[in-house]
């Protein structure tokens, strides 16, 4: 990269971030700092992971103990924003290995998509961050809906339905309210978005169609991840007797 591109790239960036700021500011949002410091933040980590990841594409334990890095610390974010962590992070970290595991299987056991180096690190790195997302989606939104119908689920556990059976409904309502931001891309990929694995392949000199096939496999597996997660994760949280604790949602 030279000096010139550099440049503007700061200045793109830094004028985005005044963008994002200013608007929060302006509505009194109460964390309108926080686009700032995510993107610093991403900034930091992606120089690291690109010097990183130069020296370990081709090596298969290293490319491991990459996915099991970002999967560690996927696991943490999930459990965090669910609130108490050390009582989440199982439940999360279950959920969403058995997603990734099951999809990793069909996809390189399958071969859709050749089993390298490579490929399993830009496979697992995509699958792992999606299965976070819907992980803390689908953990909020049982929360939230179980406070919200609490009376409810009162009434259930009242007419003795075990605490499984007072969230059944709720249950239902969390995991499609969870997969609804990766069916609405999967739904519009090519004609609303162009997918980032999709546009780096072509960049990278990977005909259409090739890279098309690619894409296609991934976003049928970000699905597969997701719906696992999400379905294991709110059974294991449906057994409730309290009612939440939504101040303790980050």
């Amino acid at each position: 990269m030279t000096a010139d591109a550099l440049a503007h790239t700061l200045i793109g960036v830094l004028a985005l971030i005044a963008v994002a700021t200013g608007v929060l500011l302006a509505a009194r949002a109460s964390a309108p700092w926080a686009p700032a410091s995510a993107i610093a933040r991403g900034v930091v980590q992606l120089a690291a992971i690109s010097l990183v990841l130069t020296g370990v594409i081709r090596s298969p334990l290293l490319i491991g103990l990459a996915l099991s890095v970002m999967f560690v610390v996927a696991v943490l974010t999930a459990a965090r924003r669910l609130g108490d962590l050390r009582a989440m992070v199982v439940p999360v970290a279950v959920s969403m290995a058995a997603g990734i595991l099951v999809s990793g299987l069909v996809v390189f056991g399958t071969g859709a998509i050749a089993l390298s180096p490579r490929y399993a690190l830009a496979v697992g790195g995509i699958v792992i961050g999606n299965a976070m997302s819907i992980a803390t989606i689908a953990g909020r939104r049982f929360r939230e809906l179980v406070d919200d119908r609490w009376d409810e689920v009162e009434g259930w556990l009242a007419l003795g339905a075990s605490p499984r059976r007072a969230t059944t409904d709720l249950v239902r309502r969390a995991v499609s309210a969870a997969l609804i931001p990766t069916v609405d891309q999967t739904k519009t990929t090519g004609l609303v978005t162009l997918p980032g694995a999709f546009v780096g392949a072509v960049f990278g000199g990977v005909s259409p169609l090739e890279a098309g096939r690619f894409q296609i496999v991934v976003l049928a597996a970000i699905m597969a991840t997701g719906s696992i997660t999400a379905v294991l994760l709110t059974l294991w949280l449906a057994p409730v007797q309290t009612r939440p604790d939504l101040a303790a949602l980050r």
